[in-house]
């Protein structure tokens, strides 16, 4: 397929999902409440894994962030490399979501759901991995309905979040354990008090 009849096809798909003035009121502030306030579960997640879970959990909640924030990055670089305009500032479609005018590819919320979820999924997770792609789906739906995203934005992020992962998986299995006791040591550390009391897990 040629570049311009996939960015045709992109637009064409956006419009599709792309919220309307005739869109109900109720549908709209649902989906920007799960466009803004879905990603706030991925934090408590990594803290609930961290404070309650055992060595492997919290080896998880490690190699989770590592992934993320890597991904994230090849986010960034992508963006200063290619610079591809959201709907908005083309004039396409509606908007219902305040958004800076940067690049739009990939999305960082969805390299943010795709990350935790492939990272969970491969260490066995699978109930929780499955709820961080029920959510990373929503954020999907919301983001593009209420007009920041083009449905390639979540496709790219997925596929950059896979990447990542490809790349990173090897080197965690070599730097994983190690700096995980690392990080137990100075979470140790740092709650000593809460610790001593029975507040958290050593």
């Amino acid at each position: 397929m040629a570049p311009h009849d996939l960015e045709a096809l992109n637009r064409a798909l956006f419009l599709a999902i792309d919220a309307t003035p005739g869109s109900p009121g109720w549908l709209i502030g649902t989906a920007s409440a799960i466009a803004n306030g879905l990603i706030w579960s991925i934090p408590l997640l990594l803290v609930c894994l961290w404070l309650t879970g055992d060595t492997y959990r919290r080896e998880t909640a490690l190699k989770v962030c590592v992934i993320t924030l890597a991904a994230l990055g090849v986010n960034q670089l992508i963006g200063l490399a290619w610079q591809h305009p959201r709907p908005f500032m083309i004039g396409l479609g509606h908007t219902y979501l305040a958004h800076a005018a940067d690049s739009s590819f990939p999305s960082d919320h969805g390299t943010v759901f795709a990350s935790v979820s492939i990272t969970l999924l491969l260490r066995g997770m699978k109930r929780l991995g499955a709820a961080m792609i029920a959510g990373g789906v929503a954020v999907a739906w919301a983001r593009i309905f209420l007009g920041v995203h083009f449905p390639l934005d979540m496709i790219g992020a997925v596929c950059v979040a896979a990447v990542v992962h490809t790349a990173i998986a090897p080197l965690w299995r070599r730097a994983g354990a190690p700096v995980t006791r690392l990080a137990v040591i100075a979470h140790r550390r740092l709650l000593a008090a809460p610790i001593r009391y029975g507040w958290l897990r050593p």
